[in-house]
This record gives C-alpha cells, sequence and structure tokens, in this order.
C-alpha cells in the first residue's frame, strides 16, 4: 500500500456543511506551508499564494471557482540563475466522489474531466486543489534572460540553427565558401 503524504497546504471542508448556496472564501498559505510547497515543486522560494474561491454542491458534485494569485522565484533551466513567475490562474474544478477502479480498465477522459478532483467521500481540500492549480499554472521551463548567451557560449544551437531550415542554411554557407 502506498502511503500518501499528508498535503503541505490543507485547507479541508466537510462535505455535509457544503450545500447548493455559494459559500465564499478566502484562502492564504503561511510560510511554512509556502516553503513546503516550494520543496514539493521544485521552486526556489514561493513568496505569496492566495486564492478566492467560490464553492457549493451541484448534483453529487461539488462545484469550485475562483481565482489564484501567487509570486514564486523558478529556477532558470539553463543557468540556475533566479527567474520570477507571478501567477494569476482562475480556479474551475470539480470535485467528485473517488469511484472504484480496476488497475487494468480503460478510462475515458473528455475536456470537462480536466479539472475534475476526486475526494474521500467526507471532506474536500480546498488547499490542495489551490496547490495542485499552482503546479500546472508554473511555466515548466523558466528561462532567465542569460540563457540564450549561455546555451550559445556551451554550443547549444538555438531553434532556428537546429531546425531543417537551419541545417540548409548551414550547407548553403558551407557549400558559398568553396
Amino acid at each position: 500500500m502506498t502511503i500518501i503524504p499528508a498535503p503541505e497546504f490543507s485547507v479541508t471542508v466537510p462535505l455535509s456543511e457544503i450545500g447548493s448556496t455559494i459559500v465564499s472564501r478566502q484562502l492564504a498559505a503561511n510560510a511554512t506551508e509556502r516553503a513546503a510547497l516550494a520543496k514539493r515543486f521544485d521552486l526556489l522560494a514561493l513568496d505569496m499564494l492566495e486564492a478566492d474561491v467560490r464553492y457549493h454542491r451541484e448534483g453529487e458534485a461539488i462545484v469550485l471557482d475562483g481565482q489564484l494569485r501567487a509570486e514564486a522565484q523558478q529556477a532558470c533551466i539553463a543557468t540556475g540563475e533566479p527567474v520570477a513567475a507571478r501567477v494569476q490562474e482562475p480556479l474551475n474544478i470539480r470535485f467528485v466522489a473517488e469511484l472504484g477502479h480496476e488497475p487494468d480498465a480503460e478510462i475515458e477522459l473528455a475536456a470537462d474531466d480536466c479539472d475534475t478532483l476526486t475526494h474521500d467521500g467526507r471532506v474536500i481540500d480546498l488547499g490542495e486543489a489551490v496547490a495542485q492549480s499552482l503546479a500546472l499554472a508554473l511555466d515548466p521551463f523558466p528561462r532567465s534572460p542569460n540563457a540564450d548567451a549561455v546555451l550559445k557560449a556551451a554550443g547549444v544551437k538555438d531553434e532556428s540553427e537546429a531546425g531543417p531550415f537551419g541545417a540548409l542554411a548551414a550547407l548553403k554557407e558551407k557549400l558559398e565558401k568553396k
């Protein structure tokens, strides 16, 4: 059995307290939670993580919408230098009951399923939903202003040199020198 670690930023709401009336809440991760999330998401720092959320029950699902705001420092993929990341992301999430499934069964996903999280039948975790949304909103390949120069100095070709037209340009240049 796999042990799932406790979420770093956990704000749980019992399902029994969620009705059809829309509830608004403001969430903000404290310094300890931000440091733990920075480690989880391989960030140099997570200076701010806040969200304004609204949630309510819609049939068997819990619907959450709102706005996520974050300020972070990511490491440049080429230089390791800090790259500032400012995130302003809308939140649109549906929480549905976790259904048992067979390990080898095929699962069909529709576009609407992409923002669906499961709950255990007792609580939903607003903080973990915000944290996962932050992870998806961050640039997976942050680059500092010096990245191109460092890569070029290391002999890495840029896209124009490495593509098919770059190869043709290099061949043309080689033929013109003869």
